[in-house]
């Protein structure tokens, strides 16, 4: 039961997907709030990429009432209930949410002032590679943000060693990836295993 909840992380599906979205909408409110407000972005058209069940596009159109904010998740279940708890944004052409996958999005370039990945980037198969292809979408000065839950591969492995598609990387791995995929200005700031990383195209 535990490695198929692990596993429902990556890509949610059926009922224990279901389950595990509305938890994660709950559970990573307060890591969400913290690195939003230390490097989160403003105003303009935003991604949220891997959007999981929709609880930070909520919170993304509240604090930016004027502006439209996407997301994208290759779970179809994540897309179906983003679009539900966002569905009056939906319905007033604030929000547009699309089952796609970060290694090919399926958006043009320059398409957004910022791009936003909320415990997700442990899923992506080619952290540097997947980043390029988020930095095609961003329009030139476009800001990126990463959050994430835990930023110690040792004392999360209680979590990833059930997931072979998992891999936690440290601050210092996920600056360098950034960097590698040609972001500027990255920089890293942490509150305890939570990471924050901001950067820009």
């Amino acid at each position: 039961m535990l490695r198929a909840m692990i596993e429902n992380c990556c890509r949610p599906r059926g009922v224990y997907g279901r389950l595990m979205l509305r938890g994660m909408n709950a559970g990573h409110g307060p890591m969400a709030r913290w690195a939003l407000d230390r490097a989160g972005p403003g105003p303009g058209r935003i991604l949220d990429i891997g959007c999981g069940g929709g609880a930070n596009i909520r919170r993304l159109l509240r604090r930016h009432p004027g502006c439209r904010v996407d997301g994208v998740d290759y779970s179809a279940e994540s897309v179906e209930l983003s679009r539900r708890l966002n569905a009056g944004a939906v319905a007033d052409g604030r929000c547009e949410i699309v089952e796609g996958d970060v290694m090919s999005l399926p958006f043009a370039d320059g398409t957004y002032d910022a791009a936003t990945a909320f415990e997700t980037v442990y899923f992506w198969p080619d952290l540097t590679a997947a980043l390029r292809e988020v930095r095609r979408v961003l329009r030139s000065g476009g800001k990126l943000l990463i959050a994430c839950e835990m930023n110690d591969p040792v004392k999360a492995l209680k979590w990833s060693r059930h997931c072979a598609a998992m891999t936690v990387y440290t601050s210092a791995e996920l600056v360098a990836c950034a960097r590698a995929a040609g972001f500027r200005e990255t920089k890293a700031d942490e509150r305890g295993v939570w990471t924050a990383l901001s950067a820009v195209k």
